[in-house]
């Protein structure tokens, strides 16, 4: 079971609940946000405001702000290095010493570090993949995002749950008419979604200013929109048209509160690799993307010449180890009937926000 279990819990009460899986996403994008919430949650502006920032202080959520997208701003892929274990510290220090690195991760797996390099534009990356291999030593496998079927770290918390997404796929169904006994098909969206290796955004120059402005968080007071706007000298209703803007061209993937996962429990979690046939792909990718207990889900190349057979990625975020198990062996009986591996995060070696400032070109 999860170490974080229940502790974590103790000193919240409803309305802390409420703010937590509610407002993950879908922050009022006006000049006093936090009014808004406090009168959806029945407290006032400054008491919303205060939950908000003892809750970020306790741990429980990371920041408070916007998701941004890189693979859309700029250039991102996966990679990966076998690391020779006596040798192993050596080479994440080498790897997460790059800025654009913004997450490295401990594996279960011969290729046991995984790592995202994120860019401004596709030439850079791959530069840094090139030193991190010369200087290294270790040949880097480089996966980059093909296709997403369902990707977002939004779920409930404040619950029972094994699984993250139970209660959000389970509150959905009942709310489209069907009951906790027979609830109606999900209704996650996970068309296909094509991904560029390439920079696709085209900022204006304000746009690239925002972006690094907000890339930490937003400021913790009752008007965050107008002190981002009085840090750039500009308007509001220019920070808040931007805002719009980026949220509906993708840059911006939501706003709200950035919950820590393994705070509050979520941190049995397994990346599973998948063996699936090239014509079936889009097709089992949908279907698996609509899972209520797979929390990533999207296609990157296979690489045969370094032994890499596998092209579908799913992760699975849970409370108990066995039970993702257990989930990772029906997803294989019932909708991936392929070879796989799972690859269970052992070590976080690092984990940032990607840096906009590369991203932006600045």
């Amino acid at each position: 079971m999860s170490h974080q279990s229940g502790d974590w819990r103790a000193t919240l009460d409803g309305v802390d609940a409420a703010l937590i899986d509610g407002y993950q996403s879908g922050f009022p994008v006006e000049e006093r946000p936090f009014r808004a919430v406090g009168d959806a949650l029945g407290v006032d502006e400054d008491e919303a405001l205060e939950r908000v920032e003892r809750l970020r202080n306790a741990g429980i959520l990371r920041r408070f702000g916007a998701v941004l997208n890189p693979p859309v701003i700029g250039s991102s892929t996966l990679a990966a290095v076998q690391a020779p274990a006596d040798r192993f510290d050596e080479v994440a220090d080498v790897i997460n010493g790059y800025r654009q690195v913004n997450h490295n991760y401990e594996r279960d797996h011969e290729w046991n570090m995984w790592f995202v390099v994120t860019a401004g534009s596709r030439a850079t990356r791959d530069r840094i993949l090139e030193e991190i291999e010369e200087r290294t030593g270790c040949e880097v496998l480089v996966l980059p995002m093909l296709t997403d079927y369902y990707i977002d770290l939004e779920f409930p918390v404040v619950n029972a749950d094994q699984f993250a997404r139970e209660s959000l796929e389970l509150a959905s169904a009942v709310e489209a008419g069907g009951t906790d006994e027979a609830p109606l098909e999900p209704s996650t969206d996970a068309s296909a979604t094509r991904i560029s290796e390439d920079a696709a955004s085209d900022l204006s120059t304000f746009d690239c200013d925002l972006l690094l402005a907000i890339q930490d968080g937003f400021p913790l007071s009752v008007t965050p929109y107008r002190d981002v706007a009085d840090a750039l000298e500009a308007p509001v209703e220019d920070v808040l048209e931007a805002i719009d803007r980026l949220q509906g061209d993708g840059c911006i993937k939501r706003i709200g509160c950035i919950v820590n996962h393994v705070v509050t429990g979520f941190d049995a979690n397994c990346m599973v690799v998948w063996d699936v046939p090239d014509e079936e792909l889009d097709e089992r990718g949908e279907e698996t993307g609509e899972l209520p207990y797979v929390t990533l889900c999207y296609h990157r190349p296979r690489r045969h010449e370094q032994g890499w057979p596998y092209n579908l990625f799913t992760m699975i975020h849970g409370r108990d180890e066995a039970a993702v198990d257990a989930k990772i062996d029906e997803l294989a009986a019932a909708y991936l009937p392929f070879s796989h591996e799972r690859l269970y995060s052992a070590a976080t070696l690092k984990q940032t926000g990607a840096r906009y400032d590369d991203l932006v070109g600045q």
